[in-house]
C-alpha cells in the first residue's frame, strides 16, 4: 500500500509574507482575480492589506464577500456565479476556514462545472481538473484550510455538514502571515487554536497515521501547546508577540499532517454540533477532544503518552497509562486556560439519536482508531451536555 502526501506547491511564512502575492500572480500572467473573503474582514481593513498590494501591482480584482460563518451550498454557488461574472483568472482567498472552504468549492466547480450542485462533491470527489489557481491567505490560526485537501460545506435543508476530500482543491500557494491574524479577538484565537490542537492530536492518533505525518503532528502539538496561551493573551492586550507567530506556524504544520491521513470521532461529532446548533467549530472540537481521547485510550496508549511529552508534560516515572491520562489532563487544562466551556449549552437529550446518526455518517468517522457503535457515540455526546 502506498501512502500519499499532498502539499502546496509553494508556501510563504512570516511577517510581511503577503508582499509575495502580486509576484506569484504576475509570474503566471494573471491580470484579474476574485478575492473571496467575509464582510467583517472587509469592514475592518484586513482585506485592504492585500488589495492595496494588488492595486500597486496593477492587478485588477473583484471582491466576493458574501461568505457565511458556516458556508452553505448556496454560498458556494453564489461564489461560482461571481467568479464567472467577473472574468477572473484566479482566486485569492482571505479569511478563516469559511472563506477558504468557499473558495475551494468555487475554484473546483469553476473548472469542473458538472459538480455545480455542490452536494456531489461530498466524500472523495471524482473531479478531473484542478481548481482555479488559488492563493490562500489565512486570517485565523486553526483550520489550516490553506494546506489541506478538505473543505466543509453546510446543507441547511438537511441540517448537516458534509466534508469534501479532493486533491484538486488544495491551493497552489499558501501565504501564512501572522500580521493578517492581528485582528482576531481572544475568543476566536482560543477556539481556532484548539481546533489546530485537535487536528494535531487526532492526526497523530488516527487509523491512517504513519511516520511522515507523525513528524508533523508531534511538532504541531509542541508549537500549539507552547504558544496558544500567549497568543490569546496577545489578542486580549492588542500587542503583537511570539505567541501569534508560533500559532500561525503550528496550525499550518498540523494541516500538513492531518490533510493526508484523516481525523476521527472528535471532528465527526464537532461537525454535527456545528450543523445543529451553530456551535463554533473550534469550540466544539475543544469540548470533545478530551472525551474522544478518553474513549480511544485503550487502543492508543503509547501515542497518548507521546502527546503528553509533546505538550511539555514531564512523564518521568509514569506508566504508559499514567502518561496517557496526563495528556488528557493537559488538554483539559489548556482549554480551561483559554476560557473555552467544557459543555455545549444547546445540547439536549432528545437530539442525541439524530446527532449520533449524523456523526457516524461524517467523512471523518471511519478514521477513528477505535470502532464506535451508535450507543458509544450517544454516550460521548452525553459527556458534553450541560
Amino acid at each position: 500500500m502506498a501512502n500519499r502526501f499532498v502539499l502546496n506547491n509553494v508556501s510563504y511564512h512570516g511577517s510581511g509574507a503577503i508582499a509575495e502575492i502580486p509576484g506569484e500572480l504576475s509570474r503566471r500572467g494573471v491580470e484579474k482575480v476574485l478575492v473571496v473573503t467575509d464582510p467583517d474582514l472587509v469592514k475592518y481593513g484586513v482585506v485592504a492589506k492585500v488589495t492595496d498590494l494588488l492595486d500597486e501591482a496593477g492587478i485588477v480584482y473583484d471582491v466576493f464577500s458574501d461568505v457565511k460563518a458556516n458556508p452553505t451550498i448556496q454560498n458556494v454557488q453564489d461564489g461560482v456565479a461571481a467568479f464567472e461574472q467577473s472574468g477572473a483568472e484566479a482566486i485569492v482567498a482571505i479569511g478563516g476556514g469559511s472563506a477558504m472552504d468557499t473558495a475551494k468549492g468555487v475554484g473546483v466547480i469553476a473548472n469542473n462545472p458538472e459538480f455545480a450542485d455542490v452536494v456531489s462533491l461530498e466524500g472523495v470527489a471524482p473531479t478531473s481538473k484542478h481548481a482555479v489557481f488559488t492563493i490562500a491567505v489565512p486570517t485565523t490560526a486553526g483550520t489550516a484550510a490553506e494546506v489541506t485537501i478538505n473543505y466543509v460545506i453546510t446543507d441547511p435543508e438537511r441540517v448537516r455538514k458534509f466534508v469534501c476530500v479532493d486533491v484538486n482543491d488544495i491551493p497552489e500557494v499558501a501565504v501564512v502571515d501572522p500580521d493578517m491574524m492581528a485582528t482576531m479577538p481572544a475568543g476566536l484565537t482560543a477556539a481556532t487554536g484548539m481546533d489546530a490542537l485537535t487536528h494535531a492530536i487526532e492526526g497523530y492518533t488516527t487509523a491512517g497515521a504513519w511516520e511522515l505525518s507523525d513528524m508533523f503532528h508531534l511538532k504541531a502539538i509542541e508549537l500549539i501547546s507552547k504558544n496558544l496561551r500567549d497568543a490569546v493573551a496577545e489578542a486580549k492586550s492588542g500587542e503583537p508577540g511570539a505567541g501569534r507567530e508560533g500559532m500561525a506556524l503550528g496550525q499550518y504544520v498540523a494541516g500538513m499532517g492531518f490533510s493526508n491521513v484523516g481525523l476521527g470521532i472528535d471532528h465527526s461529532m464537532a461537525h454535527t454540533l456545528s450543523a445543529h446548533y451553530d456551535t463554533p467549530h473550534g469550540v466544539a472540537c475543544a469540548m470533545l477532544l478530551p472525551v474522544a481521547m478518553e474513549f480511544n485510550k485503550p487502543v492508543i496508549l503509547d501515542r497518548l503518552a507521546d502527546v503528553a511529552v509533546a505538550m511539555g508534560v514531564d512523564t518521568t516515572g509514569m506508566t504508559t497509562e499514567e502518561a496517557a491520562d496526563a495528556a488528557i489532563d493537559a488538554v483539559k487544562q489548556l482549554s480551561a486556560d483559554v476560557e473555552i466551556a467544557p459543555t455545549c449549552a444547546a445540547l439536549v437529550e432528545e437530539d442525541l439519536d439524530q446527532l449520533a446518526d449524523d456523526a457516524m455518517a461524517d467523512a471523518c468517522f471511519p478514521g477513528n482508531p477505535r470502532p464506535a457503535t451508535k450507543e458509544d457515540v450517544v454516550g460521548l455526546f452525553r459527556k458534553v451536555m450541560p
